[in-house]
């Protein structure tokens, strides 16, 4: 497994989002290599782990590539934020990363590139082929609103709350291929359909399938999408236990040959907005009975499914040590939320996102 983690820069003074992503990326590059690179806007730096099968090892990596950051920032003047959203920034269209990707994302996707300086956590397992991929990819699809409830962690845009724990999902969810991904009959059904976003200029190519959970087009994992960029690494942590968790799940219900829940598209789509709008602390769709319950007892209900792949991997107290941690504090978005609600001033949110960023709690 490996993450990918996105995050924001600020002015120490403003806590306003700050616009010298280039100049922190050449500091850190000193020590992080090519494990660190740019985004989208000049405002977001993007880190990557090396793949590992040591839970430990990650862990580790996790925690140290994000000091590194953090130190790099701090050379440069600058302090950083893993959030999904920018809580403090102009409204007007943000800065945009030189380069030829980027240039042409703005020609072919316009004010979507707008709201765009929005952060994730994508974790990657690894899987043998493509076929394989999308067996998971069937299976664990009923799981995205629970990971959404999980870790939704923007709740304020640009100055204000928007009413959302997850927010970027929301923004995420207008591009043309986002969201829970399809059922895939096999994997001829993916390439085609693959093809005709290509075809017809729906995506750029490959790597502007944005659905929650895909086959990375460049390494050979299946990528999970759904995640806001994590406060915590301890919270990074727990999300890559789960995901691999799942991933070892969902590919021994397939090689068992276990019948594959399907829910409705539209349902399941209602359900990733009703996560993205409570997160943890309230109400999600149950996609078995169509009815509401609490979203914190269906992440229960996900870790209870998953406790012989946790006990395989060694995993189990761990996850429990982290999950205590999560249902005892809230989820990032809430931890957002109670610290503006000490002062009502939006400035201690992002004073308390600094204080997470590279935090053992």
């Amino acid at each position: 497994m490996g993450a990918e983690e996105e995050f924001l820069l600020v002015d120490p003074v403003s806590r306003a989002v700050c616009s010298e992503a280039d100049k922190v990326v050449a500091e850190a590059s000193g020590e992080l290599g090519d494990r660190v690179g740019t985004e989208l806007t000049r405002y977001q730096v993007e880190v990557r782990t090396d793949p590992h099968t040591s839970l430990a090892e990650f862990a580790e990596q996790v925690r140290s590539t994000r000091t590194a950051v953090v130190r790099a920032a701090a050379r440069q003047g600058l302090r950083v934020i893993s959030s999904g959203s920018p809580v403090l920034a102009q409204a007007s269209p943000p800065p945009l990363t030189a380069g030829p990707r980027y240039t042409l994302s703005a020609a072919m996707f316009r004010a979507l590139d707008d709201e765009q300086c929005a952060c994730a956590c994508h974790i990657h397992v690894g899987v043998p082929d493509l076929a394989t991929a999308l067996q998971i990819s069937n299976r664990l699809r009923p799981w995205i609103p629970a990971l959404i409830a999980l870790t939704g962690n923007s709740p304020f845009w640009a100055g204000r709350d928007t009413g959302y724990a997850s927010w970027r999902t929301t923004t995420w969810g207008r591009w043309p291929v986002a969201g829970p991904p399809p059922y895939f009959e096999s994997p001829s059904h993916f390439e085609d359909l693959v093809a005709g976003f290509i075809s017809t200029g729906s995506v750029m190519d490959r790597g502007g399938l944005y659905w929650d959970i895909r086959p990375s087009h460049h390494v050979p994992t299946l990528e999970f999408r759904v995640a806001d960029a994590t406060a915590t690494p301890g919270e990074t942590v727990l999300l890559a236990c789960l995901i691999r968790a799942m991933a070892a799940t969902a590919l021994q219900a397939a090689t068992a040959d276990e019948p594959v829940f399907r829910p409705g598209p539209e349902m399941l789509r209602a359900a990733c907005w009703r996560a993205a709008r409570d997160g943890l602390a309230g109400q999600g769709i149950d996609l078995a009975t169509g009815r509401l319950s609490p979203a914190i007892g269906q992440v229960g209900q996900l870790l209870s499914w998953l406790q012989p792949a946790l006990q395989d991997h060694g995993d189990t107290q761990l996850v429990d040590t982290l999950w205590s941690r999560v249902r005892a504090a809230g989820s990032g978005a809430d931890r957002q939320r109670a610290a503006y609600q000490r002062r009502a001033r939006l400035t201690d949110v992002v004073d308390h996102l600094i204080s997470m960023a590279t935090s053992s709690g």
